[in-house]
């Protein structure tokens, strides 16, 4: 920098400046036109076109009639069977969710700084890569309704029950134990975010704190290590809010479908009843915009409350 201003040429930073903004306002346009063209494509066209669909009369083989509102009062006036599985999705988001959501972190946090922090972080990662139905089908060994499944043959053998608890087919059983899979497989993307995000604090942090008179690690997690995550708390937020509303094949495989008295019939499973089965496109895109708005909302309050 002073051997350019000796030689009487400008330093390197008013050379930049004197790039035309044209020219900058291009490069920027032209990186970010194929994510907006497929995010267009693919997220805002459907969505837009769930609207519209919603507002009519479809079933793939007539032509659309326009309807209004119909389907949306006919889904909460009338649907019994949208309300079961509207607070089904609710009781399973509010506790799937967060459970999952902290687990992640708290497991995260104390593995943190260990030896073989890499082996838990695989072993802890593997069952969100493993879809919902394998998973369904390796907790129906442990959940199988005979006596001759993990858990009956335990309790039977321990004296503590008589006969066989049909854990996906009793109304009382479906819910919890869907709860308790689907907890199991959100621990692993958030557990390896939150993994990265503990990385990523600076270490001076810490030392700093100590010299000002932070003493345990629970106060450096919530006066250094909880501020400096917030946008991997906010990753980890959207994508529990994500798989906790639009959970579907984890039941549908353990308990089948329809569930017994829906006990396990969820707003995804509504759905996929209407759109693929009895084919009626207009009433099934409206209860995908009913549970868009949801996740949108809940999304958005998630990404107020970890703003920076």
């Amino acid at each position: 920098m002073a051997a350019n201003q000796i030689a009487g040429k400008p330093p390197i930073r008013r050379s930049l400046r004197r790039i035309p903004m044209s020219s900058n306002r291009k490069t920027a346009i032209i990186f970010f036109a194929p994510f907006f063209i497929l995010f267009c494509i693919f997220i805002v066209g459907p969505v837009v076109q769930s609207i519209i669909i919603s507002l009519t009369n479809y079933d793939l083989i007539q032509e659309a009639k326009f309807v209004g509102l119909n389907n949306y009062k006919l889904l909460f006036m009338d649907d019994e069977i949208f309300m079961i599985a509207l607070k089904n999705t609710l009781v399973f988001a509010c506790i799937a969710g967060p459970a999952g959501y902290l687990a992640s972190f708290i497991m995260a946090w104390v593995l943190d700084g260990l030896k073989f922090r890499t082996l838990f972080a695989l072993a802890f990662y593997a069952p969100s890569i493993t879809s919902g139905v394998a998973m369904s089908v390796v907790w129906l060994y442990f959940f199988s309704p005979d006596r001759y499944g993990l858990i009956n043959n335990f309790l039977i053998n321990s004296g503590i029950i008589s006969s066989p608890i049909l854990w996906n087919q009793d109304p009382t059983t479906i819910l919890p134990v869907s709860i308790l899979i689907q907890i199991w497989m959100s621990m692993g993307t958030g557990f390896l975010v939150f993994m990265a995000g503990l990385k990523n604090v600076q270490k001076e942090l810490y030392e700093a704190a100590a010299i000002d008179g932070l003493k345990s690690r629970f106060q450096e997690l919530y006066y250094i290590t909880l501020p400096q995550m917030k946008p991997q708390l906010l990753f980890g937020a959207i994508n529990t809010i994500a798989g906790s509303f639009g959970v579907f094949d984890i039941i549908v495989s353990f308990a089948g479908m329809p569930t017994p008295n829906y006990a396990g019939h969820t707003i995804v499973a509504h759905l996929y009843d209407y759109a693929f089965i009895k084919f009626e496109m207009g009433y099934a895109s409206a209860i995908a915009v009913v549970l868009f708005v949801m996740t949108f909302v809940i999304g958005r309050f998630f990404m107020w409350l970890l703003r920076d």
